[in-house]
């Protein structure tokens, strides 16, 4: 019998907290982490793209220009794959509270947490002031006032 709507809520909602409470915890539950998926994922892709290099070069030794563009097809799909898996594996640490809510429509299936790790926490930029041009000015004026570099 499947789920009602709000029994899917629900343990959508038990699942955040815990991922929220012990993300590690949420890892091990769930098998193998979204970290170990891409990295899985950008292996296999840089072994795909050395092959695609190889069946270029190959292509433009013996001057066959299809199974050198086939080369590059491959290169350029392994290189997207890959930073792809890359971007995934650096957003795998966030926590779900940073997601949005889900709507109506895409509450009615399972979906995916984020989580097993802890995110990159950035340090918070200074305010900009005025355009790099201006900014260069004022540093240079004031490295002629001081004296010196």
């Amino acid at each position: 019998m499947p789920l009602s709507e709000e029994e899917l809520r629900l343990l959508e909602q038990m699942e955040r907290a815990l991922v929220e409470e012990d993300p590690k915890f949420a890892s091990t539950l769930r098998g193998t982490s979204l970290r170990s998926l891409a990295r899985r994922r950008a292996i296999i892709a840089g072994v795909f793209f050395v092959a695609g290099v190889a069946v270029m070069m190959t292509g433009v030794v013996t001057k066959q220009i299809p199974v050198g563009i086939v080369g590059f097809l491959v290169m350029l799909a392994s290189a997207t794959i890959g930073l792809t898996a890359v971007r995934g594996q650096r957003t795998a640490g966030t926590t779900p509270a940073a997601a949005p809510e889900p709507t109506p429509q895409e509450g009615r299936g399972f979906t995916v947490i984020q989580g097993g790790g802890r995110g990159r926490s950035r340090k918070p930029r200074r305010p900009q002031r005025g355009s790099f041009t201006e900014r260069m000015e004022e540093r240079w004026r004031r490295r002629r006032e001081g004296g010196g570099f």
